[in-house]
């Protein structure tokens, strides 16, 4: 049997990186030049929503998959990794999907700041996703994962435009959906291609959490908390704005106060579950949990309150609305079924240099520990 530990990275990561960064800067440089934008109010307002929206990226997601006792580095650093990555992958996508399906660019000139805005949204998609396979997977893997699910959320984006005419706040709700099962489909296949029963135990110890980490995760919850009318109300303008942010805070003020309930009413003892309060995703299965059903119940509740809100709508209204909202909705959870298991089919291939199974969960297999003596 060969070591336990993982090869080293040395070669493989900063070929892939540097790689990728190389060339995210030359189309930068050659293909977007300066924006057109003016430093105005509306500037500065579509720079705090970017500045909302990477806090909740950055430190929100970042945080929340920080609860195992020693994958906590790892787990804030790599999605942070992802977030860098994901944001310059989707602007250019955003770039050559505008110059292919509007040719008139003269008209309808690509506006690299807002680009950023909606990047940021569009990467959120991904972070969930990583949520499933951290600790499982090293940087190389993640970075491909990270390209693979960029380019397809771009798909469907157009998609739902051309085809089923969706709104782009709408693309974005469908979007976790997307993402928690591209993640679920991803983690289920490197689960059935790497053994893992001998060291089932070594793991167990791992993913064990602490009382200080618990706390990390509560923040990026908090994070989650605070920031979230910001990412609801991106990209609508005027009424629909300050309604989503409305909407969106009345809704977490009662889930906050239904789940502190809920949790002391489950307890024996009516104590209160931190677990419970932090949607702390443990395992895959919180990836449904906190992603999954809630973009799934998301989507049906907006398709009710749709056929509601037509004062007289005919039957033919309803029926063409119910294939658009239904058929846009199992098309974005199919394409994250189906990409995310070929995304797991290319991330068990050897070339990536993938983490041995006893090595699960663990800093010390990416991290330097100078005070410790053990070698890696």
């Amino acid at each position: 049997m060969g070591s336990k530990y993982p090869r080293s990275l040395r070669c493989c990561l900063p070929l892939w990186a540097f790689g990728l960064q190389v060339t995210f800067i030359l189309l930068f440089y050659f293909l977007i030049g300066q924006d057109p934008i003016q430093a105005d109010h509306k500037f500065m307002a579509i720079y705090q929503v970017i500045q909302d929206l990477t806090l909740v990226a950055a430190l929100g997601f970042g945080f929340l998959s920080s609860s195992f006792r020693r994958h906590g580095w790892s787990s804030v650093a790599f999605s942070f990794f992802m977030l860098a990555l994901g944001v310059q992958g989707t602007i250019l996508l955003d770039y050559f999907l505008n110059w292919v399906l509007d040719w008139n660019m003269i008209k309808n000139p690509f506006s690299p700041f807002l680009s950023i805005q909606r990047a940021t949204i569009s990467t959120l998609p991904l972070l969930i996703s990583a949520g499933a396979v951290l600790g499982k997977v090293n940087l190389v893997q993640l970075a491909v994962m990270v390209l693979v699910e960029a380019m397809t959320f771009g798909a469907i984006r157009v998609a739902d435009k051309k085809v089923f005419r969706i709104e782009d706040h709408i693309i974005m709700m469908y979007g976790h959906v997307f993402g928690a099962y591209f993640g679920l489909t991803v983690a289920w296949w490197l689960s059935k291609s790497l053994p893992r029963r001998r060291h089932e135990n070594a793991q167990t110890e791992k993913v064990q959490m602490t009382t200080s980490s618990s706390l990390f995760a509560m923040l990026g919850t908090l994070f989650l908390w605070i920031f979230w009318p910001s990412i609801n109300s991106a990209l609508l303008e005027g009424t629909k704005k300050k309604n989503a942010v409305f909407n969106t805070y009345y809704a977490l003020a009662v889930s906050t106060v239904t789940a502190t309930s809920m949790s002391a009413l489950s307890h024996p003892k009516g104590k209160i579950n931190m677990v419970c309060l932090s949607d702390l995703l443990l395992n895959p299965s919180g990836i449904h949990y906190t992603f999954g059903l809630p973009g799934l119940l998301g989507a049906l509740t907006y398709y009710c309150l749709h056929i509601i809100a037509e004062s007289r709508p005919s039957n033919l209204w309803i029926v063409t609305q119910t294939i658009t909202d239904v058929g846009a909705l199992s098309f974005a959870m199919a394409m994250g079924m189906v990409t995310g298991l070929l995304t797991g089919c290319l991330l068990s291939v050897k070339v990536w240099r993938a983490p041995h199974a006893v090595k699960y969960f663990d800093d010390q297999a990416f991290w330097e520990f100078p005070h410790l003596a053990v070698e890696f």
